[in-house]
């Protein structure tokens, strides 16, 4: 299956690793150093370095150098398109699950049934 490259799908992929996840959150609180990030992990320099590189192509994390340190700052657009790309397409899944609920309760009633 060949890799999306479109934002949207580099976005999703990058969020679907917690480690990744996890770097975000740490973002969201300010900008932090590249060991920074990697210190709450138990892995090496290169593998911290290549969920940065998942991240910043992403375009959800930016680098820059200060003094001897690559520091990295959050980048919010991207979370915003991909938030406003689910609110989009809530609506329509709600309604598709509304008819599924319909469907099943016609089919059996007791497992609709009040207190279940």
């Amino acid at each position: 299956m060949p890799t999306a490259t479109d934002e949207l799908s580099m976005v999703f992929h990058a969020l679907a690793d917690p480690t990744r996840r996890s770097m975000l959150e740490r973002l969201s609180r300010g900008d932090a150093t590249v060991g920074e990030l990697g210190a709450p992990f138990s892995m090496s320099a290169p593998a911290v370095s290549q969920h940065l590189r998942v991240l910043e192509k992403a375009k959800l994390i930016e680098r820059r150098a200060r003094a001897q340190w690559r520091v990295c700052s959050l980048s919010h657009e991207p979370l915003d398109e991909a938030a406003a790309w689910v609110e989009r397409n809530r609506q329509a899944w709600q309604t598709r699950f509304d008819q599924l609920d319909a469907v099943l309760a016609e089919a059996d009633p007791a497992q609709t049934a009040p207190g279940r």
